[in-house]
């Protein structure tokens, strides 16, 4: 079972949460500060975070800030109701998910192991290098290349560009992404998709153009190319 550090500072939901996991299998190390978090990135080397926003000293947005300029580890935020603006933030900073507290261990569980499944699982079945431009899209090795240069993408990153890859041209609407690269088969928060696509964008998409790659199909969803 992947190691988890957990990010969070109130102590009921911080030792309910990783009490929780631990009885799943997970190797689970638990920090009330984001500074604390932040040291044992380097010394636990987790395969996944749970982080809260909202923590003292440095906020869950830094946090996740300061992770992304050095991993790409799986971000889940843990966030209260009504932290809109928030969640947003999260988001662009790099979050791959978030869970609306408090929540059963059990649906903990089920989000880690959909974010975790999209490291796992190559897109679109195929298995050749493809080029797009200057993209070069590995579905086996699930890596990205711009001009020869790996790319750093988030798991999310990730599945969105290979799915919408896989089928250039053809446009995906918001629940449909939802539904395969974040397994929210719900009406769940479209805001995850627009996230992930403004970060992948700026990533992969030359500064101040239009799309090339991540197209805007307005009033439906996004497509992939054409070039």
């Amino acid at each position: 079972m992947p190691r988890v550090l957990l990010i969070e500072d109130d102590p009921s939901i911080r030792e309910g949460v990783g009490l929780g996991l631990r009885r799943r299998g997970h190797e689970v190390s638990a920090a009330e500060t984001g500074e604390a978090g932040l040291g044992l990135m380097a010394t636990f080397h987790p395969e996944l975070v749970l982080l809260d926003l909202m923590l003292p000293g440095i906020n869950g947005v830094q946090v996740c800030r300061r992770i992304r300029e050095t991993s790409q580890v799986p971000i889940i935020m843990l966030t209260a109701r009504g932290d809109d603006f928030d969640i947003v933030v999260g988001l662009e900073a790099g979050a791959d998910d978030y869970i609306v507290k408090p929540a059963r261990t059990e649906v903990i569980e089920a989000r880690i192991k959909a974010v975790l499944r999209r490291l796992s699982e190559p897109a679109g079945g195929r298995h050749e290098v493809e080029f797009h431009g200057e993209l070069a899209i590995d579905r086996s090795g699930l890596t990205v290349a711009k001009n020869g240069e790996r790319v750093p993408l988030a798991p999310s990153e990730i599945k969105l560009l290979m799915h919408l890859s896989a089928s250039p041209e053809q446009v995906f609407s918001r629940q449909q992404l939802l539904e395969y690269v974040w397994d929210h088969s719900y009406h769940a928060d479209a805001r995850l998709v627009d996230a992930c696509v403004r970060r992948l964008r700026h990533k992969i998409e030359a500064p101040d153009t239009a799309p090339r790659y991540v197209q805007t199909v307005r009033g439906f969803g996004y497509r992939f190319g054409p070039l």
